[in-house]
């Protein structure tokens, strides 16, 4: 694992201390829990979970069938 040296105002190093003490953890593992949180590119289980609950919703073939054909479009330019 590697280790950095990062400065931050004092003000930030009093919220990031605060912080980490909220969450019973050392100022070093909440601010690494963070980054991994922030660079993290999949979405949240809470989102995935909600995929699909509203009752009544058209699927997507029934949003399809219900329009009509595509217009005919001129090309730009």
């Amino acid at each position: 694992m590697a280790q950095l040296t990062i400065y931050l105002p004092d003000a930030v190093e009093s919220k990031a201390r605060k912080a980490a003490k909220a969450k019973g953890k050392s100022v070093s593992r909440w601010i690494a829990d963070e980054v991994v949180r922030c660079l993290d590119d999949d979405w949240p289980k809470a989102v995935l979970d909600a995929a699909g609950v509203l009752p009544g919703f058209p699927s997507l073939k029934e949003i399809r069938a219900s329009s009509g054909p595509d217009i005919l479009r001129k090309p730009l330019g």
